[in-house]
């Protein structure tokens, strides 16, 4: 078995520098149900990423230009045996999208496999594995903020998703991979960052709960699946004390950043995407959860798993100050 500590290195020419994201919610419901409907049905498969990027590279990542007819039109000549890259072939950007929109989404769709009851145990499925950050029940209320002003420590942009819900409420792995970094820093507070198996993708969990911010065990460089209870909701940050609960209301902050080279994980080269209309997508999957009376902690109702590739990121060393 190999193991990854890191994407490839590569030449400052070879990877990409930065990712507007800003396929709107409506157009990405509707691009994911036209991959479930296609998968193992006598239609071709439609790669939702794929017709993305195509309406990516057709409208220049412009997407207050989309009109349904195209994605129509893509889809019918798809259906009639045209595959969307073969569609592309002539679009100068594609290629580009293609790279850009699957580090964001290449993690969410796929096989994967649900606890059960019957004998064998578990279940294969194919579909939507990516779960919302918050637990099922449990209520938050959100709105796109990325991008706001903050001031704490310097003014900078809000390069993540606030998501406002009770003080204790369960945080979810959004995606399987691999927890790469836990403890305290004076901007998220108590926080969670977890890599994707491809190292592609970072999970950003912040302003976990005082006392008790993990999921009993969690720990740098364990394993966890989507639909797993990483942490709780709290207030804690803005503060170079340990353990300080310095935010007035109580909400996850979480974000997603992409990785297409290492030296893009920390300083100004790092790209945040906006994950508004990502996480309103992920409310059509979200982790039931249960309570341990004993423990009281909670844990998913129904646990699901998937194949963890040979070459899986391998954390290295935790990162140091992610802000939020």
């Amino acid at each position: 078995m190999t193991a990854n500590t890191a994407p490839e290195k590569k030449t400052e020419a070879d990877y990409i520098k930065w990712v507007d994201f800003t396929v709107p919610e409506n157009l990405l419901k509707t691009a994911l149900d036209i991959d479930l409907s296609t998968y193992g049905s006598e239609e071709p498969h439609i790669d939702w990423i794929e017709l993305l990027a195509y309406l990516g590279a057709k409208y220049g990542g412009d997407f207050s230009r989309y009109k349904r007819k195209d994605l129509d039109s893509a889809v019918g000549r798809a259906k009639d045996g045209e595959s969307i890259s073969q569609q592309a072939a002539d679009m100068q950007y594609f290629s580009y999208y293609r790279e850009a929109y699957d580090a964001v989404l290449g993690g969410l769709v796929g096989e994967f496999e649900t606890e059960t009851e019957t004998e064998e145990g578990w279940e294969q499925q194919y579909g939507l594995k990516g779960c919302s950050p918050i637990a099922s029940t449990f209520p938050y209320s959100d709105y796109d903020d990325f991008g706001a002003g903050r001031s704490y420590g310097y003014k900078r942009k809000h390069l993540g998703h606030d998501m406002m819900a009770q003080v204790g409420t369960p945080v979810i792995a959004v995606e399987s991979g691999v927890v790469e970094a836990l403890g305290w820093n004076q901007y998220g507070g108590w926080r969670i960052g977890i890599r994707s198996f491809d190292g592609k993708r970072y999970h950003y969990y912040a302003h976990l709960r005082q006392n008790r911010p993990y999921a009993e065990g969690l720990a740098v460089g364990q394993t966890v699946m989507a639909g797993d209870v990483i942490g709780y909701v709290g207030r804690t940050g803005y503060s170079l004390t340990e353990n300080t609960n310095n935010i007035n209301v109580s909400h996850l902050h979480y974000g997603l950043q992409l990785i297409f080279d290492e030296s893009q994980k920390e300083g100004n080269n790092e790209i945040w995407v906006d994950v508004y209309a990502l996480c309103n997508l992920l409310r059509r999957h979200q982790s039931a959860v249960q309570r341990d009376d004993a423990t009281k902690e909670w844990a998913a109702v129904q646990r699901q798993r998937e194949e963890i590739p040979d070459d899986c990121f391998v954390p290295s060393s935790q990162p140091t100050e992610e802000t939020s």
